[in-house]
């Protein structure tokens, strides 16, 4: 396989080609392809969807998508779209990181679904998984046809080898993986662990910023998207689709990853969280943490998201007159919180890298006591420099519904509720 580094800007129209002189000008499908390659459109839209949110790209390819046998169901014993095999629960619930696995596993092996709502037939919603690696992915592909994959890896590096071009990331960078494209995840370190959130809604955006203005928050040049790359290679190999909540099967006897050029706005991305450019008050109040928005997507309902991708990096903190850590809430949206490194300085204890944590729609969370007590006394006349951290939050309109599987983990911690036990009562009508 060839590469040639990154093309930069979200949501452009990019033209690649591991060989010069395969696109062609002047047309998207020529009927006549050089060096006998196969034209193929890839739709991640409706081909009728407005200009601005239309997104496909055509590929050169060696052999056509088409080619493979049939499909049989596969069976995956933590991977799944079960969203409904347990009433769902108002409490607080959060996880202890999950162990990496004793036996060889590869990136498909290693997924465990740990909540999730909606679904691939409704077309809204996502799901909400885990990983957990020790091993490169060898003679088999995978693509999802249910939902855009959104990767956050907390322990390890990844190599992404796509249908379009290969992606590296590490902890504090992520990738997403759009609705069918094809991939292998190769481990560049012995272990790999994170998070992955399935979105089966419109696809993720950059958030509109109104009057915070064009130049904060996440900016589209930070965004790399593959060069071309392609492999040629023959023999007996596995192909595992996603679909309709299941996974299949078929064989293939070369790989997927063949696509030589291409050109359009369908294409895999990845991004550096440590060039997010964070924005909060400089006088007085905290804000809400929708200014933390990484990428969104849209739902029906104006200003509602289906899915955010939310973090909460190193930052200053200069508020005065006010409490700086997040504050005690109950939110109409549902929240699913993750780790990737330090401390969150909501919790004082608990809340470990590669750990979880969910909130649904009106649960009351917010700092622990011990967090509660030492901002109480902070002096705000001087900045907090927060350091060496960052975690993030799915945020969802619709309840997060927790799986068996996750309920039933010893990584779930029985005393999570413990936390907010010992918040003292200042009560005083008498004091000022």
């Amino acid at each position: 396989m060839q590469s040639n580094g990154y093309q930069s800007g979200f949501g452009n129209e990019f033209a690649s080609e591991a060989i010069s002189g395969i696109l062609p000008l002047g047309q998207n499908s020529p009927q006549r392809v050089p060096h006998g390659l196969y034209a193929e459109q890839l739709s991640g839209s409706a081909f009728t969807a407005p200009r601005h949110s239309n997104r496909r790209s055509w590929l050169y390819r060696i052999r056509p998508a088409a080619m493979h046998k049939p499909f049989e169901p596969r069976i995956h014993g933590t991977f799944h779209n079960r969203f409904d095999e347990t009433p769902v629960t108002p409490n607080q619930l959060r996880w202890d990181p999950w162990p990496m696995p004793a036996k060889p596993t590869d990136f498909v092996d290693g997924l465990v679904t740990l909540a999730g709502n909606g679904g691939a037939a409704e077309q809204a919603g996502c799901g909400i998984h885990i990983y957990a690696a020790n091993r490169s992915m060898e003679g088999r592909f995978f693509y999802d046809a249910d939902g855009e994959l959104l990767i956050v890896p907390q322990l390890g590096r990844l190599r992404l080898a796509t249908e379009l071009g290969v992606l590296e990331i590490k902890p504090l960078e992520i990738a997403v993986i759009p609705r069918g494209i094809r991939f292998r995840v190769e481990l560049l370190d012995n272990e790999a662990g994170g998070y992955v959130a399935e979105n089966f809604g419109s696809l993720l955006r950059l958030p509109d910023l109104g009057p915070i203005g064009a130049n904060s928050m996440a900016l589209p040049r930070d965004f790399l998207t593959p060069h071309a790359a392609y492999e040629d290679v023959e023999g007996d190999f596995e192909l595992i689709a996603k679909f309709q909540g299941n996974l299949w099967t078929a064989r293939i006897d070369h790989s997927p990853l063949d696509v030589v050029a291409w050109h359009g706005n369908y294409a895999p991305y990845k991004y550096d969280l440590t060039r997010f450019n964070t924005v909060g008050s400089i006088s007085v109040d905290h804000p809400d943490p929708s200014i933390f928005t990484v990428l969104t997507s849209l739902s029906d309902t104006h200003g509602t998201a289906n899915v955010d991708f939310v973090i909460f990096p190193p930052r200053w903190l200069v508020a005065e007159h006010t409490f700086r850590p997040p504050y005690f809430h109950r939110n109409v949206a549902s929240e699913f919180m993750g780790l990737i490194e330090g401390v969150y300085d909501a919790k004082a204890g608990g809340f470990a890298p590669g750990g979880a944590s969910l909130h649904n729609c009106m649960s009351g969370h917010g700092p622990d006591a011990a967090s509660f007590e030492k901002a109480s006394v902070a002096d705000v006349s001087k900045p907090d420099h927060l350091t060496g951290t960052m975690a993030f939050m799915f945020e969802t309109r619709k309840v997060i519904h927790p799986t068996r599987q996750a309920l039933e983990a010893p990584q779930l911690q029985g005393d999570y509720y413990q936390c907010w036990q010992g918040i003292a009562k200042h009560f005083d009508p008498e004091r000022a």
